[in-house]
């Protein structure tokens, strides 16, 4: 048995750094977290400085066990698990875990810390270990405390004033009133016409276009020209007017790089640049970090991918200003090291920003060893490192005003003269616009005349704020200081998993659900999702890590207004919550307001007279269209009910038309109104079905037995009548994806079994 116990969180960095630390380590993994609060309400006791009960995470109790057993006859403990707080956290609990077993009460574990997985940094970190830090220990106790004392009493208040099933949280609640209040905007905004005048010229053969910005003498705004007359007014008075240059200016200009990854831009970029979502971007730089076997075993590609830092060690700025000037050109390395200042106030400087362990470890000499996502995440890093340290690119801009008549016309235009840092990475922006300043211009004279080719006017509409993106909503949280960077991947993923908001066209929308917890929260805890309140909460952790402030008094502070605040709240009216009154009379029994209310498939309009009025229609539809459909129902000729044997009939529901069966609601018989396609696949689960064709509620095709729900069976992919070659199975599906092609697999995950038939394009 070794004599030193190391341990880690993933099994996959167990396996790299048993190759650099050899036979005299034993190294386990504690796959991840190993205690938790206990899940019911009092885990955390307000009343006795805020204790903490914890238990064991039950999926972890045997790698526990094992990790125990190792401890006993081991001379040296030491606890690698992440450099974070949550990392400090884990070595804490296992800590504690240990002193709690018999033989083990005086055991002195030691904290061993390193941000790249390389045998250098391995070696010194084990080394140069330290003690556990108890500030970093209490700063991730206090945001648990926290999250579950917001969660355990917000959550409940809305089930019963809402519906069961929802949940509030600390920086969760935050992000949704960020979508909900940009959705109100968007509602509200009503567009402006206005108009832009512009004149087409050419020299030689280049032709080029200017825009109309002073008019008599002065600048023109953006609606001074409010609509078609006026422009025609400004094209009348130019037209048979000679077109002169009054002005050429020309400046040189440069751009610089941007700083090197952080964890938001990393995630910003990833969703822009790779079409990737934060919670698979940060997968796959986990993955990145552990460890990768490229041909000489596996070793950690990129640093901690978890920081707020825009540092790079002295070490790394030095190799990358070598490969600069000896593989790409000394025309590309700057005299002197660029160095970057983090604008977080609270980031963490003994970090580094994320970049690749190796600059000489070239994206294209790691490719045949790393999946798809793998290497375009790596090569983005990689370039983004690497451009941080070169020069800027460098233009010659030139802005040209030409005269015709009372009017001003203005050109602008740029030629990029060295490429300097672009000819490796770009940065990304959110919304794709073409750059005016791009154009190239033609070589012109002060004084020189021009032809003018056309004066036209261009109608315009102010545009609506757009809907955040994965990528903007990033950049939102990090700007109002909600969350950290480490938390903004598991902030999405549980709002999509709520169904408070669906994604349409990879923008955030949020749905009914959404809206009333938004409305509730904000109305009802306004403080508690108010993002500087929540900003300020997580400085004040940030205080506690840094050994400037005690967590109890921060938890304190918190408790004491929040716990008024719940208990004010208990007896608010549901009705209050779920319903709002509408200028609009029952058109049944014409004598109550319509409202519109909350129920389990989203917001209705229904009569506020319920249960004496059981009027209700669609929230997008009128009176007069609810009229048509509640006039005799259509029947379906020559159908019967399946189930009862009575009249179907054509009925419209919250998704449209179906077919219904008229005795509802005795019988609750419902079908779709176009017949669902039948693969002709016999349903491999009961054998009875077949699986037919079906879309989820986004739109998303799927193919399930036509018994449901007798039988649940179903898969995203499309079956064909094949067994599996390798466990039986009885069907197959195709699959059809970027990097493998189109493949036949077996639906069961356990199998794996895969064949392809058609292969990937060579664009990809």
């Amino acid at each position: 048995m070794a004599k030193n116990l190391l341990i880690v969180e993933s099994p996959s960095k167990a396996k790299t750094l048993k190759k650099y630390l050899g036979s005299d380590f034993e190294i386990l993994a504690s796959y991840g977290h190993v205690r938790d609060l206990i899940p019911k309400s009092g885990a955390v006791d307000t009343d006795n400085d805020f204790n903490m009960k914890y238990q064991l995470v039950a999926r972890n109790s045997k790698h526990v066990d094992a990790i125990v057993s190792a401890a006993k006859v081991a001379d040296n403990l030491y606890l690698a698990t992440d450099p974070d707080r949550e990392g400090e956290a884990i070595s804490w609990h296992l800590q504690e875990i240990l002193k709690s077993k018999r033989g083990l009460k005086d055991l002195k574990p030691q904290r061993v810390v390193f941000h790249e997985v390389t045998k250098k940094a391995v070696l010194d970190a084990v080394a140069h270990p330290r003690e556990l830090s108890q500030t970093l220990v209490d700063a991730q106790q206090a945001r648990r405390a926290l999250d579950y004392l917001v969660g355990f009493n917000l959550s409940p208040l809305l089930w019963k004033k809402i519906r069961r099933g929802l949940s509030a949280g600390r920086v969760q609640s935050p992000a949704l009133r960020l979508i909900c209040e940009r959705e109100n905007e968007i509602r509200a905004f009503q567009e402006q016409e206005y108009w832009t005048v512009h004149l087409d010229s050419h020299k030689s053969r280049t032709q080029f276009s200017a825009k109309l910005t002073h008019w008599q003498g002065q600048k023109l705004e953006q609606f001074d020209l409010p609509n078609e007359a006026a422009q025609a007014e400004k094209i009348a008075a130019l037209t048979g007017q000679e077109a002169q240059v009054a002005k050429v200016e020309k400046k040189k200009r440069s751009r610089n790089p941007a700083a090197p990854f952080t964890t938001s831009t990393l995630q910003q970029d990833a969703v822009r640049k790779l079409g990737m979502t934060t919670d698979r971007t940060m997968r796959t730089a986990q993955q990145l970090y552990e460890g990768v076997d490229v041909g000489q075993g596996a070793v950690g590609l990129i640093t901690y991918m978890r920081t707020d830092s825009l540092t790079l060690s002295a070490d790394a700025v030095a190799e990358i200003r070598h490969y600069i000037e000896n593989k790409i050109g000394t025309d590309f390395l700057p005299g002197s090291a660029k160095l970057y200042k983090t604008k977080s106030k609270n980031a963490q400087e003994a970090h580094e920003a994320i970049r690749p362990t190796s600059v000489y470890r070239t994206p294209e000499s790691v490719k045949p060893f790393l999946n798809a996502d793998q290497f375009k995440l790596y090569q983005m890093i990689w370039q983004r490192t690497v451009a941080c340290q070169m020069t800027p690119a460098r233009f010659d801009t030139t802005t040209i005003d030409i005269v015709v008549g009372k009017g001003i016309f203005r050109a602008n235009g740029q030629v990029q003269t060295f490429a300097g840092f672009l000819s490796v990475y770009e940065e990304s922006v959110d919304e794709d616009a073409e750059d005016e300043n791009s154009k190239k211009l033609p070589e012109l004279k002060e004084g020189e005349m021009l032809p003018i080719d056309k004066l036209y006017g261009e109608q315009h509409f102010t545009q609506a704020p757009p809907r955040y993106s994965e990528a903007g909503l990033v950049k939102a949280l990090e700007e109002y200081g909600i969350g950290r960077p480490s938390t903004y991947a598991s902030i999405i993923s549980t709002l999509k998993d709520r169904e408070y908001v669906t994604l349409d066209q990879k923008r955030f929308l949020p749905t009914d659900t959404g809206e009333v917890v938004n409305k509730f929260l904000t109305e009802h805890f306004a403080q508690y999702v108010d993002y500087h309140f929540t900003a300020k909460l997580e400085d004040q952790l940030d205080d506690i890590a840094n050994g400037k402030r005690q967590w109890i008094p921060v938890m304190q502070q918190f408790w004491k207004g929040f716990n008024k605040e719940v208990k004010a709240k208990e007896d608010i009216p549901r009705a209050e919550l779920t319903a709002e009154s509408l200028d609009e009379v029952c058109p049944k029994c014409g004598q109550h307001q319509l409202q519109i209310k909350f129920g389990k498939r989203g917001r209705f309009i229904a009569c506020s007279g319920y249960p004496e009025c059981d009027y209700t229609r669609n929230l997008n539809e009128t009176a007069e269209d609810a009229a048509k459909e509640a006039e005799e129902p259509t029947i379906v000729e020559g159908r019967e009910c399946p189930d009862c044997g009575g009249q179907l009939v054509y009925k419209r529901g919250r998704y449209g038309k179906f077919i219904g069966c008229a005795n509802y609601p005795k019988c609750k018989h419902i079908e779709p109104l176009e017949k669902p396609k039948d693969t002709g696949v016999l349903c491999p689960k009961c054998g009875k079905g077949h699986l037919i064709e079906r879309k989820s509620r986004y739109g998303k095709l799927f193919y399930s037995c036509n018994t449901y729900p007798k039988c649940d069976y179903a898969t995203w992919n499309p079956p064909i009548n094949e067994p599996c070659p390798q466990c039986s199975w009885p069907i197959l599906t195709i699959k059809t994806t970027k990097r493998r092609g189109t493949e036949k697999v077996c639906p069961q995950k356990e199998c794996g079994w895969a064949e392809q038939i058609e292969a990937p394009t060579k664009a990809e």
